[in-house]
């Protein structure tokens, strides 16, 4: 049957890849301009645009589509106007659209919300002109805003939040949004010339019909962020950058009660204070300085039910670490859309920082970091100290990163990493190298050492990944190595002892045979993985994932079928969700398929199902989610995980295991909300919630009320089994000034 899978995989992507616009084209030398113009008052900023001054602009359009058919002029108009004063830079966006309000889709009031949900503009600046970073800022017909950091179109904080403001308006032909932007905000460079000019770029979405649309147009398969693509925002007369100094104190109250404990704990009230303070030095350089952090706002990690060899990665969510993540987020993983292979190698994560093994956090008295970037070089560091808690010494956290940019978009670079207690120190030294050979063909490599003073261990990890990229392929070549030994206390690494080989190819196609009113691509591929037992050169795991199956709807909805052949050789005990495996070697086949509805209907559901062999025995795995949002201020969610487990290892029978979960989110308007989620687990019997209310009473500045409960079966001795939990109540209220 695998044979058959392969070779009518080879026959239709063959027989239907060849006579598309493979090719990507090249920027335009001649850029697409944007005139700003100057203006002595300022504006209400309320998202109707009827300020005399917006009347006295001429507006620019000229959109050019990137989907569904690139290089096409768009079905809907967008018009832009750019003002501006000594305080703020000002944009006035007429999202056009003939079926107006009936048009626009929004899901949520999220911040930073999901692309493939909403109605959208996206803005991007490049002030240094260096073609490689971006800060991008979006709002969507309602006012909620996204932003982010891109650099090379590669490294992303997405969770960067920068104070501007948004306000929209909907109307019977389009939506409408009035941003200000504080010079303050904006960086940019101290130059001898009156006048600036910048790379630009604006980036639309209209969710009902799923057509995007761009001011400077780029290739399909890249995204607004390739600032190489950029046009140019000119006749702008920005403040030199003078000092920028942003606090943000905080003053928390919280409640703490626990039961079930084999060491009672006891029930505490708590008051904290703390805070942090931002100087931008310059246009390259930033500080920051924190003391009694609190990540009491932090959206709670989900749990998930793992079934595979590899750890989970949960994404940092706390916001002092988001800021500047990518400078020091050297390593290799998986991409959004699975390309590049699953092993992850990462020798700095921030969240070894204040939290520990089981993900509770611990206080972190005093850090700071430091960032510099700029067209040739970049470096930073982070410094943490973390405090002693129980059995758990006062812990001191340092981080180093230089990179040097050479070249259109290549650079190379060193980090080093040290974790220091009173027993010893872990310490990590990185080199690596990111080389944009053009703008298809890109090769990133790493070679990461470690040691750990105590102990004497030391260990090694490293590797090299080459990606081709136009309008019709994807391939990858990702070798990765890591030794037993390697231990990155500040890092993640998925598994150790292993020589990974992870080639793999998707493949893009929009042959005249697809139909077009309901089918956007056909996008099948193969993802194969080998890996290796670094210490004895045997083959321990082979998977190949062959997906002959995948279509892209024209509604922003897919279907996809893969069939995944594997080989695992236990070398140790393996147990997944409490079924124990023991050591021998295996080959399975499963099967799995992916389907989702349209993401930004009212209604719209997400399937996730896996079924066949799985070592010795069978595994039928189903994930279901389903999301109702009759209005953007309210939507609640609810995912179903079952994994049922037949006659595998010491199970004779049938185990199931089951994760439900519910999440709300009611929402005034994008400053005031109410967020909670509840999740049962009956693989521990955790029963665990978290309620939220967030008031955004001016921008950056928070009010919120926090109740967190959280239970479980405590089984580290199976011979006293203990119900714990725990309860907890916080209010902060934080105050951001900028100077």
């Amino acid at each position: 049957m695998i044979k058959k899978l392969l070779l009518f995989f080879l026959v239709a992507t063959t027989s239907v890849a060849f006579g598309q616009d493979a090719n990507i084209f090249e920027p335009d030398s001649v850029k697409k301009k944007i005139e700003a113009t100057q203006i002595n008052s300022s504006l209400r900023i309320d998202g109707v645009m009827n300020d005399v001054e917006w009347r006295k602009v001429k507006p620019t359009s000229g959109f050019i589509q990137i989907e569904p058919f690139q290089g096409k002029k768009p079905t809907q108009d967008t018009e832009v106007k750019v003002l501006y004063n000594k305080q703020y830079l000002y944009f006035g966006i007429f999202a056009k659209d003939s079926l107006g309000k009936k048009a626009i889709r929004a899901t949520d009031f999220k911040r930073d919300f999901s692309f493939r949900q909403h109605d959208m503009v996206a803005l991007s600046f490049d002030g240094f002109n260096d073609k490689r970073n971006a800060m991008v800022l979006v709002t969507n017909p309602y006012g909620v805003q996204r932003d982010l950091l891109s650099f090379d179109d590669l490294y992303y904080d997405v969770d960067w939040d920068g104070l501007w403001r948004v306000r929209t308006s909907r109307t019977d032909s389009g939506w409408v949004a009035e941003m200000a932007i504080p010079w303050q905000t904006l960086r940019y460079p101290k130059t001898l010339d009156s006048l600036h000019t910048w790379g630009f770029n604006i980036f639309r979405s209209r969710r009902m019909s799923n057509e995007q649309t761009a001011f400077s147009p780029y290739p399909r398969i890249f995204s607004n962020l390739r600032m190489t693509y950029a046009g140019e925002l000119k006749n702008l007369q920005p403040p030199p950058p003078s000092t920028n100094i942003r606090i943000q104190p905080y003053f928390l109250t919280s409640f703490d009660h626990y039961s079930g404990q084999k060491v009672p704990k006891p029930t505490e009230t708590n008051f904290k204070l703390g805070g942090e303070l931002k100087w931008a030095i310059n246009s390259n350089a930033v500080l920051d300085l924190t003391t009694n952090t609190d990540f009491a706002q932090a959206d709670a990690d989900r749990q998930v039910n793992n079934v595979t060899r590899f750890s989970v990665f949960f994404p940092e969510r706390r916001q002092f670490f988001l800021e500047n993540a990518s400078l020091f987020g050297v390593g290799v993983g998986p991409n959004d859309d699975f390309s590049g292979g699953t092993m992850r190698v990462q020798p700095f994560f921030s969240r070894r920082i204040g939290l520990d093994d089981n993900n509770r956090p611990i206080s972190i008295d005093a850090g700071g970091r430091f960032v510099y970037r700029s067209l040739k070089r970049n470096f930073g560091v982070i410094a943490m100290r973390q405090r002693g808690v129980g059995d758990t010494p006062a812990t001191n956290f340092f981080v180093g990163r230089f990179s040097e940019n050479f070249g259109e978009q290549s650079r190379i670079g060193g980090l080093i990493t040290v974790k220091n207690r009173p027993e010893g120190s872990n310490i990590v030294g990185t080199v690596d190298g990111f080389f944009r050979l053009n703008q298809s063909h890109s090769v990133n490599t790493m070679a990461t050492y470690s040691k750990t003073t105590n102990t004497g261990q030391q260990g090694f990890s490293g590797f090299a990944q080459y990606f081709f990229t136009n309008n019709q392929f994807k391939v990858w070549w990702t070798q990765s190595v890591v030794t037993k030994d390697y231990n990155p206390e500040m890092g993640f690494v998925s598994r150790t002892d292993v020589i990974g080989t992870t080639p793999g190819i998707f493949i893009y196609n929009r042959g005249n045979w697809l139909p077009k009113k309901y089918i956007r691509a056909f996008e099948p591929g193969i993802m194969t993985e080998f890996y290796h037992q670094a210490s004895t050169g045997q083959l321990i795991e082979r998977q190949i994932n062959i997906n002959p199956i995948w279509f892209n709807f024209q509604n922003g909805g897919f279907f996809g079928y893969l069939v995944n052949p594997t080989f695992q050789r236990l070398t140790e005990p393996f147990q997944p969700l409490g079924v124990t495996i023991n050591v021998g070697d295996f080959n399975y086949v499963r099967h799995q398929i992916f389907a989702s509805s349209d993401p930004s209907k009212i209604l719209n559901l997400v399937v996730d199902h896996s079924w066949g062999t799985y070592f010795d025995g069978k595994l039928n795995s189903t994930d279901i989610r389903l999301q109702f949002a009759p209005i953007p201020h309210i939507s609640v969610s609810g995912r179903y995980n079952r994994n049922g487990f037949k006659g595998v290892g010491d199970v004779l029978d049938v185990k199931k295991v089951d994760l439900y979960s519910i999440e709300g989110r009611f929402a005034l308007n994008p400053r005031v909300q109410l967020i909670g989620f509840y999740q049962q687990n009956s693989e521990n019997n955790s029963k665990n919630y978290n309620i939220r209310l967030s008031w955004e009473y001016q921008p950056l500045s928070y009010i919120y009320v926090v109740l967190n409960r959280r239970g479980f079966n405590n089984v580290s001795e199976p011979s006293d089994i203990r119900y714990e939990k725990e309860n907890h109540v916080i209010a902060k209220i934080s105050y951001l000034k900028q100077f």
